[in-house]
């Protein structure tokens, strides 16, 4: 027998803000998160411009020791997954230890690894810091997560890059649900706004040099973002008998691999990966109010998606607002997943359409209501929250209003 589960507790570190409250505020007012890159020298770049986490004094959460062996994207999660935790009350009171797990995105500690090649190559030093390879393993935000937060269930990382956060969040959905934990902290941090990634992401020729449109006919690439979103997962009976403030019901979930390129997307099969996540919810496409996209703002990925759109919902896409907050906070790639899915919480919880900021341009491949320019008032039952990734690697999770 399947059990019901409940989001009883959110965490989020973005461009928008360094708590929940704050990226509600901004995503309700349309704040736009992006700016000129000011912790990294873009001087020699094309691209200038990044969603930064502001704000974030790395002393004012962690002891002088814990700062050597852990990394900026660890520092996120950390700071995400306390937060959710707090919000969600006395969760862990009268859980058998092993019951609790911890499942979150896999990031390499690119600010460890930046900094460390700078020394050996740029600067010539002898060998790097001493703990750059703890600070950088793609677990690592995981292991620093289990150890703050005294978890001793399953733990573990995925890695399926920016659907990372959605696949966390997803297994660790199915393993409340089978019974198998009781609860489950999940999400993903992420921050690859180092002059290496930086540089990396230019060469691909993706990046926009002047903001995020997704779905606009004009639009010009994507804007990197960092940042950190967590869940607390929580069985829905012992939410109940518990009291819990039920932020929303996580309903299904769906994946799909399009084995066919690198990065390049599939329409097929990211309408697959929506189609899973409505049968495992039991919903039927009408059912769907609002759909967080994935909707990077890159020209082939936004037309895929909407192509995919249209597949998956036929009609009732006329019908049907799909926004991406990717024009807000950026695209914060590993984490993405988890900050799109508390966005989609926040929405149900409180009645809103988070709006498409940017748009100018209506394009005929991208015919969507994108709730462009402004958040809008709408009483939204279902909805999904999508993620397709590099290597087609995709992941949708589909969310119900509490109280339903």
């Amino acid at each position: 027998m399947k059990s019901r589960v409940a989001i009883t507790g959110l965490g989020s570190l973005s461009a928008l803000g360094n708590d929940v409250s704050a990226h509600l505020e901004g995503l309700r007012a349309g704040t736009v998160g992006i700016g000129e890159t000011r912790g990294v020298d873009v001087s020699s770049m094309k691209t200038k411009i990044s969603a930064e986490v502001r704000g974030f004094v790395p002393e004012e959460h962690f002891e002088p020791r814990q700062l050597g062996l852990i990394d900026r994207t660890s520092q996120f999660a950390v700071v995400v997954a306390r937060q959710a935790l707090a919000d969600a009350g006395p969760v862990l009171e009268g859980v058998a230890r092993h019951r609790v797990g911890a499942i979150f995105a896999a990031s390499v500690g690119f600010h460890a690894v930046d900094d460390s090649y700078r020394k050996l190559y740029a600067e010539g030093a002898a060998r790097p810091h001493p703990f750059t390879v703890p600070r950088a393993m793609p677990s690592g935000q995981v292991s620093h997560v289990t150890m703050d937060l005294g978890i001793h269930g399953p733990a573990f990382s995925i890695a399926s890059a920016c659907s990372s956060a959605a696949h966390s969040i997803g297994t660790a959905f199915h393993m409340v649900r089978s019974g198998m934990l009781d609860v489950a902290v999940s999400g993903g941090a992420e921050s690859q706004l180092t002059y290496g990634m930086l540089k990396s992401w230019e060469a691909l020729r993706v990046l926009s040099p002047d903001g995020c449109r997704p779905f606009s006919k004009d639009r010009a690439g994507l804007v990197i973002g960092e940042g950190a979103g967590a869940v607390v997962l929580e069985n829905m009976d012992r939410a109940l008998a518990r009291g819990a403030t039920i932020h929303a019901e996580l309903v299904g979930f769906g994946m799909s691999a399009d084995g066919m390129d690198i990065t390049a997307p599939d329409m097929a099969s990211a309408a697959a990966s929506m189609r899973f996540a409505l049968e495992d919810a039991g919903l039927a496409p009408e059912a769907i109010d609002y759909v967080s996209a994935h909707g990077t703002a890159t020209v082939l990925n936004d037309k895929t998606e909407a192509g995919a759109l249209r597949l998956v919902f036929g009609d009732h896409l006329a019908r049907l607002p799909v926004s991406s907050s990717k024009s807000q906070y950026g695209h914060t790639m590993n984490a993405s997943g988890a900050l799109d899915c508390v966005t989609t919480v926040l929405a149900l919880r409180e009645g809103f359409l988070p709006p498409t900021m940017g748009f100018r341009e209506a394009d005929p491949d991208c015919d969507l209501d994108c709730v462009p320019n402004g958040a809008r008032v709408a009483a939204i039952e279902h909805a999904i929250s999508s993620s397709f990734a590099f290597g087609g690697l995709n992941a949708v999770l589909a969310l119900k209003r509490f109280g339903g």
